[in-house]
């Protein structure tokens, strides 16, 4: 086969798998579509099975309003962002596992806003953040890739955990962990002592994945993944799945002065934030990475309400961001992708060279901004007149929107006007139009964000008005209108649009100024975490250097001697030994065996030669398995003396490699070992006599008597419970005895032959 043969099959073969990817969101997008019209009607669909039943964990699904908005924008986006990938890595020699990454997000989005259990949604949670951990790193050679993907990795990772133990309060604080009957208990929950450590772990986990302040720094550095990645992922799915969270979960928690206050504060300070961080970056990546954290700002202060405006606003704009945030990106992918560059001081003049592209960034970025009759106008219209319902702080809700908005006005001028407009360099003369799987995605999302600006109501009966009944857990009507007249939340988007002009105009200005800030502050969030897991390097590093310091006798010291000073404690606090003993009755055969196991201690103990302290060791073993044989039980006989001979035989073998007991001999630490010993002995033997002078209980021996034969089909019951009722405890048991004995023959086997080459080289050496 010819290089032209195998190219033109591996394109057939991209082609094909680039199809059956396709056929998944597409399929999953009109399947959602069935159901708009039932959870309008019924307002929620419940269908699946019983999972672990008896942790009352079900794979339930839930479709109401909520996740269903959701769940059409993880597959619907999915297509485009599908579509998109086939043209901007074709010809990538790992495309198949890109797919397999990106349909595992899909899947774990779609599982995390569909999920009916708190349980069933936590592990779609988790995979999302492994699905994320791997599309931000997926080009592994770039050390930015790998090191952007483990920091969000290990900030979101740490959010989850938090969140389970969350979810675990108030599931068992429910009585339930199905989601239906977890929401229908808002007011018992809020009412609960144990609310505000509910609140604060759910709410952990849910900043830390939608990027709130203090922990929003990985979201821009997750711009180190592909452009379909950073598409999807900031459009549609992992960012929303902290603003999915505080949605849903809406009913149960909100409404407390603690819900208000700490969304309000933090979303407001993050849009604040992300739109000054914007406005400072010339990398248009960059600056749409900063436009996501005022956006998920904005939506978290406006959840952070229980008016039925503001939770409006907050719905339509996950609207509005989906269409235009995808949209945006994959613009700015074309542009990196036919330019080679996406630094603003290198970019212009393209709007010749890729005119649809320049259609989709314009009307993208119109719909960014805020301009009727997109769709952004009719959600900025709202989110002005949300901030104006909040009862609590309207001023400082509005202000915030208003900064943050004006910003991203100037943002949005930014990435449409200067790469396509002004003097095109000479070095971007040659560039052409991008190939239409790079350009449609983008288009027919700016086409949305304007046909649902022209008439709203497409939107508003059958998505809007359903997610805005599920959030706040009451019928609610809401009614979408591109003209409210004139009125305060007009004017104060006029003053919005006049505020951005202004920053776009002045921005090298604001630019230079918020640069110079920046390197003035003392630290910023990113090189906190590298010091921090500096710290947290060096920490392990201490603390493996004192615990793990290579020496086995210490090892063996320090396990033996808690184990002695736990069980004295625990005997001395209950009260010890009684003053009668029932002690055993020793037949001769008995006390000799006892005299066998005390002579082979004292001598293993005294002697100076290693061969002598072994078979001392074995003559002990050999009297313990006497005596178990004269007190019935054969069977622990017959396996202590296998042990005892296996041990002497793997002993043998490397004997000749210990050194005499006379080269580490010290009186003191043999004074030491043998203290350590006795008093390990004397605690067990204490504690044996002490369960010994308790009642017998039977229970635990009557049962497997019973269920031996009927259940195991055996009549040696030592054996049934090994292999039969703790067969599995039995295999692990066996698995580690393996993975011992493998490591130790590689260890023997590698240094018997590292000591066989020496031998060879210094033949007159004694080994």
């Amino acid at each position: 086969m010819t290089h032209s043969q195998e190219y033109s099959t591996g394109r057939r073969g991209h082609t094909a798998l680039q199809l059956a990817v396709l056929v998944v969101p597409i399929t999953i997008t009109l399947w959602l579509l069935t159901l708009l019209d039932p959870v309008h009607a019924q307002g929620a669909l419940v269908f699946g099975i019983e999972w672990v039943p008896s942790l009352g964990v079900a794979l339930y699904f839930l479709v109401d309003g909520l996740s269903l908005l959701f769940a059409l924008l993880v597959s619907g986006i999915g297509i485009f962002v599908t579509v998109y990938a086939a043209g901007y890595l074709r010809g990538h020699p790992l495309l198949p596992r890109f797919y397999f990454y990106l349909l595992l997000f899909m899947s774990g989005m779609l599982g995390l806003v569909l999920a009916g259990n708190l349980i069933t949604l936590f592990v779609f949670w988790e995979i999302t953040t492994l699905a994320s951990y791997l599309l931000i790193g997926f080009d592994h050679a770039s050390a930015t890739a790998r090191r952007s993907a483990l920091q969000a990795l290990l900030i979101t990772a740490l959010g989850g955990l938090a969140l389970l133990a969350g979810l675990l309060l108030l599931g068992i604080t429910a009585g339930s962990f199905d989601l239906l009957v977890v929401l229908a208990q808002g007011e018992r929950m809020r009412e609960s002592p144990l609310y505000t450590a509910i609140f604060t772990l759910i709410i952990l986990g849910a900043f830390a994945k939608s990027a709130q302040v203090p922990l929003h720094f990985w979201l821009p550095n997750a711009m180190a993944a592909p452009t379909p990645v950073s598409a999807y992922l900031h459009s549609a799915t992992m960012v929303k799945a902290g603003i999915y969270l505080i949605a849903r979960l809406h009913p149960v928690l909100a409404s407390t002065d603690l819900w208000i206050w700490t969304l309000t504060l933090v979303g407001a300070a993050t849009a604040v934030m992300g739109a000054v961080m914007a406005l400072r970056q010339t990398d248009l990546k960059l600056a749409l990475a900063y436009t996501t954290l005022v956006a998920l700002g904005t939506l978290t202060m406006f959840l952070g309400s229980d008016d039925t405006v503001a939770v409006a606003a907050a719905v339509t704009f996950i609207l509005v961001h989906s269409f235009y945030k995808a949209a945006l990106f994959m613009v700015v992918g074309i542009v990196d992708h036919q330019t080679g560059t996406r630094d603003l001081h290198a970019l212009g003049g393209l709007a010749g060279r890729l005119p649809v592209t320049f259609i989709a960034a314009l009307a993208a970025g119109l719909s960014m901004a805020g301009f009727p009759p997109f769709l952004g106008f009719i959600g900025k219209e709202l989110k002005y007149e949300g901030a104006l319902a909040i009862a609590t702080e309207p001023v400082l809700v509005a202000g915030a929107a208003v900064f943050a908005n004006a910003l991203m006005v100037a943002v949005a001028a930014t990435v449409v006007l200067k790469p396509f407009c002004g003097r095109r360099p000479a070095a971007l003369a040659e560039v052409r139009e991008a190939p239409a799987a790079l350009w449609v995605g983008p288009l027919l999302l700016a086409a949305l964000g304007l046909t649902f600006g022209l008439a709203p109501g497409l939107v508003a009966d059958s998505l809007v008005q359903p997610a805005v009944t599920a959030i706040l857990g009451r019928p609610e009507v809401v009614k979408l209108k591109l003209w409210h007249g004139i009125n305060l939340p007009l004017l104060l988007s006029v003053l919005t649009l006049a505020l951005g002009v202004a920053a776009f105009v002045w921005q090298h200005r604001t630019r230079a100024l918020l640069s110079l800030a920046a390197r003035c502050l003392p630290f910023s969030a990113d090189r906190f975490w590298d010091r921090a897991l500096a710290a947290l390097r060096r920490g392990a590093y201490v603390q493996t250097r004192f615990l793990q310091h290579g020496f086995l006798k210490g090892y063996l010291a320090v396990t033996f001697g808690a184990v002695a000073v736990c069980l004295l404690w625990v005997l001395a606090d209950s009260g010890g030994l009684s003053g009668e003993l029932n002690w055993p009755s020793l037949t001769v055969k008995g006390w000799a065996a006892l005299a066998l196991v005390l002579a082979g201690t004292l001598v293993a103990a005294g002697c100076r030669e290693p061969l002598t302290a072994i078979c001392s060791l074995g003559a002990m073993g050999v009297g313990i398995a006497l005596i178990y044989l004269f007190f019935g039980a054969p069977d622990v006989a017959i396996t202590q003396l296998l042990v005892e001979t296996l041990f002497l035989v793997l002993v043998a073998l490397v004997l000749h490699r210990l050194p005499l007991a006379s080269e580490i001999h010290i009186p003191r630490w043999r004074i030491a070992d043998a203290a350590l010993a006795a008093s390990v002995g004397i605690a067990v033997t204490l504690t044996m006599l002490v369960v010994l002078q308790q009642p017998f209980d039977s229970g635990t021996k009557d049962y497997f008597e019973q269920a031996a034969v009927p259940e195991a089909f055996g009549r040696n019951i030592v054996n049934v419970i090994l292999v039969d009722f703790r067969a599995l405890d039995t295999f692990a048991e066996v698995v580690v005895v393996l993975i011992a004995a493998v490591g130790a023959a590689a260890l023997l086997g590698g240094s018997l032959r590292r000591r066989g080459s020496q031998q060879l080289k210094n033949p007159g050496r004694r080994l």
